[in-house]
């Protein structure tokens, strides 16, 4: 013992607090780490500048060494006496590479919160978004003795976010017996509300549907729910769901959505009241780290942030810290490329090369890889990435994950980003189908799809050459222009790249894929021409140290603050004002509902009246309890004439006709997944109007016994549409056909007389069971004959879009003819009778 004795010293030995001097004296870092990047110098000085901020938001591109830029911003917030320190992640496969990274530096970390070291905050504790927030949090959601936090610091904060988002929700399983017996509390305001919906989801199990259930019906029994929920409020293995979410916002049931699917119920608060985590809270210094997104909305509406308080931002001075990125649209340049075709290409250059290809789903990915053997999972995703890293494997696809893969070098040299980042919550996917162009939805999966287009370039020496498919993901980022909210240096690299795309277009009007992908070869064989107009492009790109808010997202946060105060009437002002601004009438309904049920809490009446008045805006959200009036559907143009009038109001340029034509016909596809019905059924009604039909989606818009789709073809004439396009079975069930009995009678009820309907099933089977009843002159679209209309539309699309044909009424009518696109045609050329077994 007495030779620790010996060990003590009789100086206080002052430690260095400024992150680049820590950096420079380490002792026993790796010797890769012997000086650090200029970018992460500015980082640290900027921050130390400004480290007695409570706040601070630092945001440096991907793979420009954000890790130890948080490593040394903590190390220097413990030599300064603000510990303990907490460094947060998205998830445990990151925490190892934190603690990794920490090592090589000869930085001192753990993952143990009862570590010596941690609590003589002598040691960063590193661990993920989920241990800091749930309702158990060890960090602030006991009544005492929490752990207290001096610095925390949230790395890859928009990836943090999702867990966080749902750490704050309940998503209760069908399996579990708390279901039922929410579903037999809301079963008879829910039946006499919506008999329809409550048949679909309850009795017949239909996995294809989800409703919202009408806020004064769920705030009416918040109460009861909240007793319902207590009783499963502990820690047995089958009730974690309330257990760790429920006290982050049992005390707000009645500011809460609840969706109801077959598979599930979802209750998710307005907000998320983050003051709950209490030690997060009253933390001295709070740093959220990001890339370069242009959005900072989710700073406000996710982690309660005041957007005075985060006036400027931490950047590096210049955006030239990113690596090269070559980024190629195959379908944008040629519209007559198949998806079949370019995985066909990127396989072949996966002989080659590493190619990462990130996809939304598990079915996506069977595409690429029907056998799974290429596929990465969350429990070989380490030893994916490692081996990656190492030698080349070829292909390998990655489910769902736009974030927390490194893939450096040779690691990756081309990556696919194939199709839309998936929403998260039931609510969002519920939203989407009500205010399809939301732009705080928009935002989010443009940033997703930037976090991923990082994964592949991790250095400002590193290039990739990335590759985008999906005529959904085309639609987002060029029709919708999407490519708006990327980062100025994303931004910088997308135009670019479009620079390369149009010289080669002036050669080619129509490039082949192996045309297409010769441009890759500037990338992988960095093309000294390429990498220098490359680097001069971002050389003179700054970021702006400037926050940029969504307006609507800023208005509901501001709304849900001021009802958690108990001032409802300034939630609905600041609705009021937010609905002023839009201009948007899908969005403006939306808002309308949101200040309905705000009312709602005050004054039913006028709550009712709000959303009616929302309805004239937005035919997609709720139904007041008094009904609507359902207003025939007439069509009274000449096919050809309906045609120029879309074009004219919603098209200007040709090309932004194809993308959304292409866009539209891509949701049109079967598929076993629940989430894909609803774009089906809203891209049925688009298709309809594409093809000069007054088209709709009486179910959505009016609920009860309407059809699915509606298509007014003209003279008196319609189509009644029911989509099955998730069905799983071999024949045509009962079910199946029941709903479209019940839609024809909703149309023998409303239209009466002097009208005439064919029934139409969408459905990948011809075959009826023997227990279904077939409606009279039913027909059905299978899989053949909606491929076969698909490509008479993309055909029609792409003649009328040739400058003689472009909004010329006459030369439209002639294209109808000859792609076999007339009223007339449709029925007999795309659909079939129904068949019976044997």
């Amino acid at each position: 013992m007495g030779s620790l004795l010996s060990k003590l010293s009789s100086a206080s030995g002052k430690k260095p607090i400024e992150p680049r001097e820590i950096f420079m004296t380490l002792p026993q870092k790796s010797r890769q780490y012997e000086y650090p990047r200029d970018v992460q110098t500015e980082v640290w000085k900027k921050w130390f500048d400004r480290r007695n901020e409570t706040n601070s938001i630092i945001k440096m591109n991907t793979g420009s060494g954000k890790t130890v830029v948080g490593l040394m911003i903590l190390q220097s917030c413990l030599n300064e006496g603000k510990g303990p320190a907490i460094y947060v992640v998205p998830d445990n496969y990151l925490v190892e590479q934190v603690c990794e990274e920490a090592a090589k530096l000869g930085i001192r970390t753990t993952t143990k919160r009862d570590d010596y070291h941690y609590s003589e905050c002598n040691s960063i504790l590193v661990m993920p978004i989920h241990t800091l927030v749930n309702g158990r949090s060890v960090f602030g959601m006991r009544s005492y003795n929490n752990y207290p936090i001096g610095s925390i610091l949230l790395d890859d904060v928009h990836a943090c976010l999702d867990t966080i988002t749902e750490k704050y929700s309940l998503r209760i399983p069908a399996k579990h017996e708390l279901y039922s017996k929410l579903i037999a509390l809301f079963a008879d305001a829910w039946k006499q509300y919506d008999p329809h919906s409550y048949t679909n989801i309850v009795d017949c199990q239909n996995t294809q549907k989800r409703t919202l259930l009408p806020f004064w019906i769920w705030q009416e029994k918040s109460s009861e729910v909240y007793r319902l929920l207590e009783k499963y409020d502990n820690d047995e293995e089958q009730n974690q769901c309330v257990y760790f979410n429920l006290p982050l916002f049992s005390d707000q049931l009645p500011l809460c959505h609840c969706v109801i699917t077959a598979s599930c119920i979802e209750i998710t608060p307005f907000g998320t009241d983050i003051s709950k985590i209490k030690s997060f809270q009253s933390a001295s210094r709070r740093i959220f780290m990001s890339a370069t997104l242009s959005d900072d909305s989710v700073f406000v509406t996710a982690l309660g942030l005041k957007p005075e308080s985060i006036a400027s931002i931490i950047t590096p001075e210049s955006a030239n810290d990113i690596g090269d990125r070559l980024i190629l649209f195959p379908k944008h340049l040629n519209h007559n490329l198949t998806d079949e075709i370019i995985r066909e290409k990127i396989t072949q250059i996966a002989g080659e090369y590493n190619v990462v290809v990130i996809v939304p789903s598990g079915e996506r990915a069977r595409f690429w890889d029907p056998t799974g053997n290429r596929t990465v999972t969350k429990e070989n995703i380490k030893n994916a990435v490692s081996t990656m890293k190492e030698r080349l494997v070829g292909l390998r696809v990655f489910v769902n994950r736009y974030d927390g893969i490194d893939l450096p070098g040779d690691a990756c040299r081309m990556l696919v980003l194939d199709g839309l980042p998936p929403l998260h919550t039931e609510y969002e996917k519920y939203v989407q189908s009500i205010d399809a162009s939301s732009s705080i939805l928009l935002r989010e999966q443009v940033q997703r799809i930037e976090q991923g287009m990082g994964r592949g370039v991790r250095s400002n020496s590193d290039s990739c050459c990335v590759v985008l498919m999906g005529d959904q993901l085309s639609d987002v980022l060029l029709r919708n222009q999407g490519v708006s909210y990327f980062s100025k240096a994303t931004m910088e690299q997308f135009g670019l790249s479009k620079e390369l795309w149009a010289l080669l277009k002036d050669e080619h009007d129509t490039p082949t894929v192996d045309q297409i992908f010769e441009l890759a070869d500037y990338s992988f064989h960095r093309e000294a021409e390429w990498v220098k107009t490359s680097k001069e492009r971002l050389s003179d790109e700054t970021y702006s140290a400037e926050p940029r808010f969504d307006d609507i997202a800023l208005a509901l946060r501001k709304a849900y603050e001021h009802a958690l105060d108990g001032e409802l009437r300034k939630s609905t002002d600041e609705l009021s004002l937010a609905i002023m601004k839009e201009q948007n009438d899908e969005a403006k309904g939306y808002l309308h509902q949101i200040k309905a049920e705000y009312i709602n809490l005050i004054d039913h009446a006028q709550a009712q009246q709000v959303l009616l008045t929302g309805r004239k805006m937005n035919k997609g959200i709720l139904i007041p309890i008094d009904g609507i009036q359902y207003d025939k559907a007439i069509n009274e143009k000449e096919q050809a004439k309906a045609i120029c009038d879309h074009l004219e109001s919603s098209f200007h340029i040709q090309n932004d006709y194809l993308l959304y034509v292409e866009s539209v016909l891509e949701g049109l596809r079967f598929s076993t997944d629940p989430d894909s019905v609803d774009l089906f059924e809203r891209s049925m009604m688009r298709l309809g109007q594409i093809l000069g039909f007054v088209a709709s989606r009486p179910e959505k818009e009016i609920g009860a016994q309407g059809p699915d789709g509606l298509w007014a073809i003209g003279k008196g004439k319609y189509l009644i549409i029911e989509c099955k396009s998730a069905a799983a079975t071999e024949s045509i069930s009962k079910n199946d056909c029941n709903q479209l009995g019940g839609a024809v009678r909703w149309f023998t009820q409303e239209y009466g007389a002097g009208f005439s309907c064919t029934p139409i099933m969408v459905h990948p089977s011809t075959l009826v069971h023997q227990l279904a009843a077939p409606v009279d002159g039913m027909r059905i679209i299978d899989r053949q004959r909606l491929d076969k209309l698909k490509e008479q539309t993309k055909a029609f699309s792409i003649a009328l879009v040739q400058s003689e044909n472009w909004r010329n009424e006459s030369s439209i009518v002639g294209l109808l003819q000859l792609y076999h696109l007339r009223s007339q045609d449709i029925v007999e050329g795309y659909s079939c009778s129904y068949r019976r077994r044997g």
